[in-house]
């Protein structure tokens, strides 16, 4: 089981001390988020700035909010990142929830499942090394790995797990190991459907804070905040993890399901926290 650590985004500066010490740990990826009316960065720039601070971690998107963006020129960011990282980038995308971010983009929400689906034609076809169109050549650069970096797409609904098998690598899973495993089960089904070779790559997202009271109610202040428009905050502010044992029973439980990997968001910022969950994992 491989373990990330979802970056928390209400400083962007410190990330940098994250980003090292993670880096020297024992963890597989560093994640971050994506809103656009928010005080969060932008985490495409900023997984960049981190990928040229550490050598070894990979960086992802937990999710970019891909119908927000144009998809050539993200298309271009994506394999310029991916390749100046040496195939470190996992693309996951999703397609945002919040009626703010989707107005400040000029963009349609009631059509943004249908957005991106067009988007991932659009990707995959530049990465491919195709020409964009009849009166346009290709994008470059190449991406690291032939046909793009690593596309995981997060969600519930049948659609969403649906395209984890028509345009993507993986299925990033922000749901309890209580519930999870109905969406793992309906992911590697379609997968079936659509005759994939191998199976999907499957990564677990659980929200932790880890250490005295104080690292504790900052994260919570903090999750609450980014998720105050679902309505459901305080619900979910109640299942973040807080203590070493209830951190590896989770491992423990993720794994007994399939998931390849699990990342563990802290939304407070103390970075004295990537110190405490390697000692935990």
């Amino acid at each position: 089981m491989n373990i990330g650590i979802g970056l928390p985004i209400g400083d962007p500066p410190v990330l940098l001390d994250w980003a090292r010490r993670a880096d020297a740990g024992p963890f597989s990826t560093l994640g971050l988020l994506d809103r656009l009316v928010f005080h969060n960065p932008e985490p495409l720039v900023a997984l960049a700035v981190l990928a040229g601070a550490t050598s070894r971690v990979r960086v992802q998107t937990e999710v970019l909010l891909a119908p927000l963006r144009e998809p050539a020129l993200l298309a271009k960011q994506a394999a310029t990142l991916d390749q100046m990282t040496g195939g470190r980038l996992t693309l996951g995308l999703g397609v945002g929830g919040r009626h703010d971010d989707h107005q400040v983009a000029g963009v349609d929400m009631h059509t943004r499942g249908r957005r991106l689906d067009e988007q991932m034609a659009v990707m995959r076809r530049i990465w491919s090394g195709k020409p964009y169109g009849q009166d346009a050549g290709p994008i470059g650069p190449a991406p690291a790995r032939p046909g793009g970096p690593p596309v995981l797409f997060g969600g519930f609904r049948p659609a969403a797990l649906e395209r984890v098998a028509r345009w993507g690598d993986g299925f990033l899973a922000a749901a309890p190991p209580t519930w999870a495993g109905d969406l793992f089960d309906t992911v590697r089904a379609f997968w079936k459907q659509y005759d994939r070779a191998g199976r999907p790559h499957i990564v677990a997202q659980v929200n932790i804070a880890l250490g005295p009271q104080d690292v504790i109610d900052d994260a919570r202040a903090n999750m609450h905040a980014y998720y105050a428009f679902t309505g459901m905050a305080d619900q979910m502010v109640s299942g973040m993890l807080t203590t070493p044992a209830q951190i590896r029973e989770t491992i423990t439980a993720f794994t007994d399901l399939g998931a390849d990997e699990v990342v563990f968001y802290c939304y407070g910022l103390d970075p004295s926290q990537v110190d405490r969950l390697a000692e935990v994992v």
